[in-house]
């Protein structure tokens, strides 16, 4: 069998290198997270001329200098895994600032194909690129592709597969940076050819490169491995670092990056590059940014883009949602009617169908969430949120990058903790990254959508966009004051600067659009199918067990045999006379299983905020995973209902619960939104902080804080509403 090629997709952020990976392979790829690291992995396949080609797409990097965690991912991807092929994918309206990445690619001695993406967009402005003249000059295959269209993508398909027929590894380039560094890394020669292991793996002057740029990864690993040759590289590195600080007033590693730039502009002005025009006019993006980042019409802007998603979300996702709805309930009946009453019926029902189905229920929501939020993402608007937030991030003592963490948190809607606790890595202030890492959970990740949803739309449904805006409001409100607070008590510190590239703005594919929805959409359904269910089932088995004593059993076994016999003739009235004693029974047995004694226990506590027992179970799973808070509250109102005989949806049962009202509902979304991060998160919190001592500071003060917030919104709304 012909073995099959593996090609990796790099380049910087914003360059289309994703547009052209769905491209590529449409519905034939799946996303995961790289062993270890919570970076998002994709992979797919495609087929050309009749051959297999399996696809990467590594994380967007502008260096493979491992600042952050992304370019430490896709530079060991490449180091590590040897790709056949690596396509580099080129913004050519911006393609002096691109080429810097493909001059390391080149000089790591990868086998390369640039691909020269939106060329439609640079020949807009006025800038025609000569590919075969750039081609010759950089040695490697040059391809002008549109990614969106797909116009050239079948060409540099075949530049690849001509590449890896050859079957040559290429030399490492050979890039000159000065003659102060250029000596040293002669001199550093002797000491790296003798890290044998290291020159195996790595070039050997780009040992010498990453060492001078004072590479933590390259230098750890040096120490590590030739501790006695480690400390010589180190002191020449400092010694010539010591010169150049002396003489120039600089650092290694800005020489090396101004020689990249001047290697790279010597090409460009070789006849690579030709302007039409003087590039002195605004362009369509820069005049859009004029109005949509503008320090007043923007953040306005801003909020209506947000009101809008939401009014998008809930106008046409209710439909399917109550399709849902009536779904799951005509299953449960259907189980009820054809499984005779025991411990599996309720499993089933209690356990399995109104838990998990609960969860499935929210589906529709999540979705038209997702595919907004795509719209967003695509369209280069959200990089506009980020750059807008940054002014206010400095006044609540965090830095710009900050706000990329918020947002994949859930700042907008539909995140997750896990991704944004790992993204604030890119911070290099300890005490900026330490607040981020705490305030990040406090942002409505996807987890918290179903039961905010679930929430609203029982007592609020005339204005559920509006309660989701405020909501959304509230948790950035909330997480920037906490972060105040922190960065003037146990992290003081000084902000440091942020600058940030912003791309240009685009019309979203509605392919790209859909994949993302559905890859978002489907990581939530597989952890409702899995990890939800399992919760869920020993949520039930709590919350089923023990069965009640013999005594109390066989009470409400007589209590029904004395109804039937004194109220025979009343049909109507010994129906409802029973229903009243198996919602009795059904309630006493949830008191006295495991989690009602827990509940129970908890709400001489709980009370204060008017949550209930029922609800405190469901809020210990939720410590678990957030999306469990919806399944066990199903579990908990169906082993409770307060009629069986009526099928009704969980947001009916609350709505009909004497212990649930508006304040209630308040009281407890504040208490979800801000309380304990998911165990998961609890542990990545621990590893990038390097202690649980910030883990479980971040599970104490978040669930202090939630329940003081909850407490003083039910005592105030209560003296108002309930008066």
């Amino acid at each position: 069998m012909e073995p099959v090629l593996t090609i990796a997709l790099a380049g910087n952020p914003n360059a289309g290198k994703t547009t052209l990976f769905n491209h590529l392979t449409g519905a034939r790829q799946h996303v995961g997270n790289y062993p270890g690291i919570t970076v998002e992995q994709k992979e797919g396949y495609c087929l050309h001329q009749g051959k297999e080609v399996r696809v990467i797409d590594l994380p967007g990097t502008y260096s493979l200098t491992a600042y952050s965690v992304e370019e430490l991912v896709a530079r060991d991807f490449l180091i590590n895994e040897r790709p056949d092929v690596v396509v580099d994918v080129v913004d050519s309206s911006n393609l002096e600032r691109n080429l810097y990445l493909s001059c390391q690619f080149l000089e790591l001695g990868v086998p390369l194909v640039i691909a020269l993406n939106m060329i439609d967009v640079a020949e807009k402005r006025g800038v025609t690129i000569n590919a075969e003249k750039l081609s010759a000059r950089l040695g490697v295959p040059v391809v002008p592709i549109i990614a969106r269209s797909g116009k050239g993508v079948e060409e540099m398909l075949d530049a690849v597969l001509a590449v890896a027929a050859a079957g040559i590894r290429p030399q490492p380039a050979f890039l000159s940076y000065g003659a102060d560094l250029d000596q040293a890394l002669t001199d550093m020669t002797p000491d790296i050819t003798a890290c044998a292991d290291l020159t195996a793996v790595y070039p050997q002057r780009w040992l010498g490169v990453k060492l001078l740029e004072n590479d933590e990864q390259i230098v750890d690993k040096t120490m590590e491995t030739y501790p006695e040759a480690g400390k010589r590289l180190i002191a020449r590195c400092g010694t010539i670092g010591q010169h150049l600080q002396h003489t120039l007033g600089v650092y290694p590693e800005a020489v090396i990056a101004d020689h990249r730039y001047g290697y790279i502009k010597s090409i460009i002005h070789q006849g690579v590059v030709t302007r039409k025009f003087v590039a002195d006019r605004l362009y369509a993006s820069d005049k859009i940014d004029k109005v949509v980042t503008h320090r007043v019409l923007g953040p306005l802007i801003m909020a209506g883009v947000l009101y809008c998603l939401y009014t998008f979300t809930f106008s046409y996702s209710s439909v399917p949602v109550e399709w849902l709805t009536e779904f799951f309930a005509l299953v449960s009946k259907g189980v009820d009617m054809l499984l005779p009453d025991g411990p599996f019926k309720s499993l089933i029902i209690s356990g399995v169908i109104d838990g998990v189905g609960g969860v499935f229920g929210f589906v529709p929501i999540i979705m038209f969430m997702f595919f907004g939020i795509a719209v967003l993402e695509d369209s280069g608007y959200l990089a506009r949120v980020a750059f807008m937030m940054d002014r206010i991030f400095h006044f609540f003592g965090l830095h710009g990058s900050s706000v990329m963490p918020f947002i994949i948190s859930g700042g907008i809607a539909g995140g997750c903790a896990v991704p944004g606790v790992m993204a604030a890595r890119t911070l290099r202030s300890p005490k900026e990254r330490m607040a981020t890492l705490l305030t990040v959970p406090f942002m409505n990740c996807g987890a918290k959508l179903p039961v905010l949803t679930l929430l609203i739309g029982a007592f609020f449904s005339d204005h559920q966009a509006r309660y989701m805006f405020l909501a959304t409001l509230a948790a950035w409100l909330i997480a920037l004051c906490v972060a105040k607070i922190l960065r003037l008590t146990v992290l003081k510190g000084a902000s440091t600067p942020f600058v940030m590239e912003l791309p240009p703005y685009r019309f979203p594919t509605l392919k790209g659009l859909l994949i993302h929805t559905w890859e978002r959409t489907w990581q939530y359904m597989k952890k409702a199918g899995t990890v939800i269910l399992g919760i869920s089932i020993l949520i039930w088995a709590m919350m089923t067990y023990p069965q009640l004593p013999d005594n109390r059993a066989a009470h409400y076994t007589g209590l029904r045999q004395e109804t039937q016999r004194t109220m025979a003739a009343d049909e109507a009235g010994l129906a409802e006379a029973l229903g009243r004693i198996k919602t009795e029974e059904a309630q006493e047995k949830l008191r006295n299983s495991f989690a009602g004694r827990i509940g129970v226990t908890l709400e001489q506590v709980s009370r204060w905020a008017g949550i209930d027992w029922r609800t405190n179970i469901a809020l210990i799973g939720g410590f678990a995973a957030k999306e469990v808070i919806v399944s066990t509250l199903g579990t908990a109102y169906s082993l409770g209902e307060v009629d069986p005989e009526e099928t009704v949806s969980l947001q009916e049962r609350l709505n009909k619960d004497p212990n649930w009202n508006p304040v209630v509902a308040l009281a407890v979304l504040a208490f979800i939104m801000f309380y304990s991060p998911c165990f998961v998160t609890v542990v990545c919190i621990a590893r990038e902080s390097g202690s649980w001592k910030w883990a479980a500071f971040s599970m104490l003060f978040n669930t202090i804080f939630a329940f003081v917030l909850a407490v003083a919104i039910y005592q105030i709304g209560a003296l108002l509403y309930l008066r």
